[in-house]
């Protein structure tokens, strides 16, 4: 299923990135603390019931989010773990890409441009800046500078990851 970019308001992302966070910690330390208390009662204490409880508070604090991570309010949330998977995927085509790209492929060029403005799109909504990757900011400036070269737009509007198939791993 292809990926396509979206425009999400970084500081939405970022309010709604640590509000989501800090629920998920209070909701492990709470679930964790119930099945603790539960497992002690029942069977009469020890260390591996901590642990045990701690565990079981983790399951169910995932289960929660992977039911609630559906809902509208979640779309920011949604987006980015999917834009990190697909970047997570590329990633580990680089050089097969690089070569691709360095042989005149269109189709490592735009899965390279699709890097590139992925991560700087991750980078944004975080609030950080790609400015101390001089490597990745260079290979940018090639990738863009040879789509311009062959009239291709600067942009790419997402990712087919049957692209990839064509480059081998690693």
């Amino acid at each position: 299923m292809p990926f396509q970019f979206e425009d999400h308001d970084p500081e939405t992302y970022r309010r709604k990135a640590k509000l989501i966070s800090l629920a998920m910690a209070g909701q492990l330390i709470v679930f964790g603390l119930v099945f603790v208390q539960l497992l002690q009662v029942a069977f009469d204490g020890g260390f591996w019931l901590n642990v045990l409880g701690v565990l079981l508070g983790l399951a169910a604090t995932s289960l929660v989010f992977a039911v609630l991570r559906e809902r509208p309010w979640m779309t920011e949330m949604r987006y980015v773990w999917q834009l990190k998977h697909q970047l997570s995927r590329v990633s580990g085509y680089l050089p097969a890409l690089r070569r691709g790209m360095a042989e005149g492929n269109d189709t490592a060029l735009a899965v390279l441009a699709f890097y590139h403005q992925g991560m700087a799109q991750l980078a944004e909504l975080n609030g950080r800046t790609l400015d101390d990757d001089a490597e990745l900011l260079a290979e940018r400036e090639v990738v863009q500078s040879a789509r311009r070269e062959r009239g291709l737009p600067e942009r790419v509007t997402g990712l087919d990851p049957h692209d990839l198939d064509a480059f081998r791993r690693g």
